[in-house]
């Protein structure tokens, strides 16, 4: 009977040593929003275009990421773990978009997403980044309302509130254009909302908008607004949307006999505005970024040389800002100890003074990224090269 005793308190015993371990077990893994652990790689999900009308973006930035994520795995990658890209394509559809930034988080299991350039394709990924608590950090979205989606949402990239009054102080006071001309593309949401930014700023430094007038992406004839333009007597155009339109529009004021340049932001940063715009665009049109592959620093010029070498092109402002990022998420990763985004956001969120190759980026109490200077480019020869660099005063 003692013997039984003792065999049943044994028995017993051991089923509480079992139920505290596994209890100790559950304790542990609690911290599970960890989506690396348990998997051989950290993953990290590509939004850009790579067909569609703004593939022109994604395309480079895809190169950029790429290169980026070998060159951190050729240095051992990530605490201890190799970098994994997966790399969809949501050809500038918020649809697709939508469902790709789902996959990524539900299938692929992925801990940040890079991209996507857009605004408005950003907001979309960034709300269900938001909502799964999953990082997303955009090379390229510059309009508003992005990082207030929440704690989970970043971008590296010069922001319009800034450039825009910088670049319209250049233009009044250095090139001594006054009287300027706007259009808007009205069904581009990039366009409607760097308008404002613009406009406002051109009133604010004594500048005059002899004309406001209006286009929609996917148009082809634009004759009746150059006409416009051409009677309006301006010193300049301020056009807000993409590179394709403005490769025609320009096309039209060479036809017309128009002496006059047009100034825009990064969303005229697209290889087809030479190819579609020819000689009308040629030393004719300047936008605003925040790199350029002129005069560059010590480490934009390793990484355009690496970069030359590996794809046999230039990069530009989207393959550079997608490099960083993949960069400063590595760096906030490690100096957390941690590839849970709940924890290496924060990291995040106390960026400061990043020597990236595309410029120096802090990430400020707002959440905001702050970079300078703008580089103003222009076309030379077919390709984009620096006409100027401006600082960004705060």
């Amino acid at each position: 009977m003692d013997l039984k005793i003792n065999f049943k308190r044994n028995v017993a015993l051991l089923l509480c040593v079992m139920m505290l371990v596994t209890l100790l077990a559950g304790c542990g893994g609690s911290k599970g929003s960890d989506k690396s652990a348990g998997q051989d790689t950290i993953k990290l999900g590509f939004l850009g275009a790579k067909t569609g009308s703004v593939a022109n973006y994604g395309l480079p930035g895809e190169k950029g990421m790429k290169m980026a994520i070998e060159e951190l795995n050729a240095k051992g990658g990530v605490l201890g773990k190799q970098l994994e890209g997966i790399y969809e394509d949501n050809k500038g559809e918020s649809s697709e978009i939508a469902n790709i930034a789902t996959k990524y988080i539900t299938q692929d299991k992925v801990v940040a997403m890079v991209g996507d350039p857009c605004t408005g394709l950003t907001k979309v990924a960034a709300d269900i980044a938001q909502k799964s608590k999953v990082v997303i950090i955009s090379a390229g979205a510059t309009g508003t309302g992005v990082v207030e989606i929440g704690d989970y949402v970043f971008r590296n990239t010069l922001l319009d509130k800034f450039a825009a009054p910088a670049v319209v102080d250049w233009m009044i006071n250095t090139k001594g254009w006054k009287n300027i001309a706007v259009i808007t593309s009205m069904n581009n949401g990039y366009s409607t909302a760097l308008t404002p930014v613009f406009e406002e700023a051109i009133k604010a430094k004594g500048g005059k908008i002899v004309l406001q007038d209006s286009i929609n992406d996917g148009e082809t004839d634009f004759t009746a607004q150059v006409t416009k333009l051409k009677n309006a007597k301006a010193d300049v155009l301020v056009f807000t949307g993409y590179y394709t339109e403005a490769a025609l529009i320009m096309n039209e004021v060479q036809k017309k006999g128009l002496d006059i340049k047009l100034v825009g932001g990064d969303g005229l940063y697209g290889s087809d505005l030479a190819k579609l715009g020819q000689s009308a665009v040629e030393n004719k049109v300047i936008l605003y970024c925040g790199f350029s592959s002129d005069q560059p620093s010590p480490e934009t010029a390793k990484f355009i040389a690496a970069y030359k070498q590996k794809y046999n092109e230039d990069p530009d402002m989207f393959s550079a800002q997608y490099y960083d990022a993949v960069m400063i998420l590595a760096k906030a990763m490690e100096e957390a100890k941690s590839a849970d985004p709940s924890v290496f956001k924060d990291k995040l969120a106390q960026l400061k003074d990043y020597p990236g190759v595309s410029g120096k980026t802090t990430i400020g109490a707002d959440r905001e990224p702050i970079k300078s200077p703008v580089c103003l480019l222009t076309i030379k020869d077919g390709k984009f090269a620096l006409e100027d660099k401006i600082p960004v005063n705060l």
